[in-house]
């Protein structure tokens, strides 16, 4: 895939200039947005991902326009994953709904700057040791076994995760008691402090550094096109806020979520492993000659992603409903 320099500047200012109509059209007035708001936006951001998922498709063809949609699929999946990370940060530091969409567009920005620097070390290890797949897909066969474990409290896990990074945080800033509107630093007694405001951006900014462990070498698993990969997260990322307060309760519901990602994660882990052993390099392996496996097609990857997303959506409504009927 041939992307030249100036796609590059095009995507990343359409990407930017994106991220700033957001915050001056509907977060620098702190306001608690309607379900109507944010659906029509949720569903915008969508429609300009798989516009661009066209345009990738008719540009450089249907194996790289297959893979475009199975990185943002995934990536959207595990995006929404991060959202019971985020209604759990919130109800923990109590921040009031009105602040809340300012905190989780800068979380996300941040999150995509870390990103890229993750989509870029990973493409130069590709670039350089194939024997990385390997790694990649052995690392993401443990965070599904991980992710199963945890799949019976998450809401536990996650708070004995932040709080780790909140004690960290105050050990090194000094930290406000109270808010103070939505300013990220203020003055308590003539000492400049940062807020907690402040406090719940920078752990949901780390906390999203140990969910690009787990999505970035996932969708290196389904594309090696580092422009994908970054495209993939930035447009999976954008709209994540609308989704936030759009989904609301409806998390709860989705009970059956983390099995779902466990699955797709070992499905990922295992093309990786396949992937690694056809590419084979490393002496100790086959004599470092590549090894006769089948491949995992693109297609039959989407094909995976979608259904299972479909199955465990479904199963977990249908289930949801059942036991609040009963």
């Amino acid at each position: 895939m041939n992307v030249s320099l100036t796609a590059w500047i095009i995507t990343g200012v359409v990407i930017v200039g994106l991220f700033v109509f957001d915050f001056f059209a509907h977060v620098k007035t702190p306001h608690e947005p309607t379900l109507r708001e944010s659906g029509f936006w949720s569903a915008v951001y969508i429609t300009i991902a798989v516009i661009f998922g066209g345009v990738v498709w008719w540009q450089w063809g249907s194996t790289y326009g297959g893979e475009y949609f199975a990185g943002y699929v995934t990536e959207k999946a595990l995006s929404v994953d991060n959202l019971f990370v985020f209604v759990v940060i919130m109800a923990k530091f109590a921040v009031p709904r009105i602040y809340q969409q300012k905190v989780l567009l800068l979380g996300i920005v941040m999150a995509l700057v870390m990103r890229a620097g993750f989509i870029a070390v990973g493409a130069a290890a590709i670039d350089a040791y194939s024997w990385v797949f390997y790694l990649f897909g052995l690392f993401l066969l443990l965070t599904a076994v991980k992710l199963l474990r945890e799949s019976d409290e998450p809401a536990a896990h996650e708070k004995e995760r932040d709080g780790r990074m909140e004690r960290l945080v105050k050990k090194v800033l000094r930290t406000s008691d109270t808010y103070d509107g939505d300013k990220l630093v203020t003055r308590v007694d003539g000492r400049r402090m940062i807020t907690p405001l402040l406090l719940v951006l920078i752990v949901i900014g780390f906390t999203d550094v140990l969910f690009a462990l787990d999505s970035i070498p996932a969708i290196y698993g389904l594309t090696e096109e580092p422009y994908l990969v970054f495209t993939a997260n930035a447009f999976a990322l954008m709209g994540l806020r609308q989704l936030y307060f759009l989904l609301g309760g409806m998390l709860d519901k989705l009970i059956y979520l983390s099995y779902g990602l466990s699955l797709i994660l070992a499905f990922i882990g295992v093309k990786l492993v396949l992937h690694a052993l056809h590419e084979n390099t490393l002496g100790f392996v086959n004599g470092g000659e590549p090894v006769a496996v089948p491949e995992i097609s693109t297609g039959l990857s989407l094909g995976v992603i979608a259904g299972t997303l479909v199955v465990t959506t479904v199963a977990s409504l249908v289930v949801s409903k059942r036991r609040a009927v009963s």
